[in-house]
This record gives structure tokens, C-alpha cells and sequence, in this order.
């Protein structure tokens, strides 16, 4: 998560999800971003074998080791510069959001610290977006009186 914008840092989470972060700050700074899910708009059939238990198309890649799974990324990928036109996994910037209802903000998901803080971002359209879930071990919510 060290490195420049725009790396792949692929990790396991509990010794079997693939996980995908997406670094994004600058060289030498811990900055990455946790890519939670994603549209599958291509290649379907694919991911469906990777994914045989996912009930519906939006659910192939809802969640962050669904998401792994589905596009095939495995340890070896980590590293990948994805702004490079010649890497197997590319990243390319799909058109400008002018919408700002298009865009939901809230808060983290399975985190115990800073759980509150509104660092998850999804297209507020999207069916491929992954349920909230509140960690158990966060600080409960205070509630005005």
C-alpha cells in the first residue's frame, strides 16, 4: 500500500478471500482504497464459474473476496500497475459523474475504529453494491436524548 497510484495490492483475509485495494496516494505513503464490489458488465459466463454460488448477476461480485473471486485475481497479481495498457488487469476511467445524487456516502463497513467515518462511496444505482454491515466489536451509535 506503499507504493504509487494506481497498484494492485492483493491480500487474503481470513486465509481464504482475495481481496483487492487499489492504491492511491502518493509514493512511499500508506493510502489504498478497498474496492468492495463491482458491475459485472462482461463476461458473465466466466465469472460465473468462478462464482457458482452467486444467485444473481449483480450478486457475482458483490462483496470484497466475491469480488476477487469473480475477476480470477489471485496473490500473484499484487503489484499490478493499472494504468498500464499492456497489464492483464487494467483500471480506465469510465465518464465524469456530474450527479451528485448519482454517489452515496457512509460510513465504514466491518471495521472497528473509525467505523463512523463516511470513507464508503458507491453509485447509489448500482444492484451490485454490498450491504452495510455494522461491526459488532464498533462503539454503539449515541443517540441524541
Amino acid at each position: 500500500m506503499f507504493g504509487p497510484p494506481g497498484v494492485l495490492y492483493v491480500y487474503f483475509s481470513y486465509g481464504m478471500h482475495t481481496c483487492v485495494n487499489v492504491t492511491s496516494g502518493p509514493d512511499g505513503v500508506a493510502s489504498a482504497v478497498l474496492i468492495r464490489a463491482g458491475e459485472v458488465i462482461a463476461g458473465h459466463e466466466t465469472a460465473r464459474a468462478r462464482r457458482p454460488a452467486a444467485r444473481t448477476d449483480a450478486g457475482l461480485a458483490k462483496g470484497p473476496g466475491n469480488l476477487g473471486s469473480a475477476l480470477g485475481i489471485t496473490l500473484a497479481d499484487y503489484g499490478t500497475p493499472l494504468f498500464d495498457p499492456g497489464a492483464a488487469i487494467r483500471l480506465e476511467l469510465g465518464p465524469e459523474i456530474t450527479d451528485s445524487a448519482a454517489v452515496a456516502v457512509g460510513p465504514r463497513v466491518g471495521v472497528s475504529l473509525a467505523a463512523d467515518r463516511p470513507w464508503r462511496l458507491w453509485l447509489t444505482d448500482s444492484p451490485a453494491v454490498s450491504a452495510y454491515r455494522r461491526s459488532p466489536r464498533a462503539p454503539k451509535l449515541e443517540r441524541p436524548a
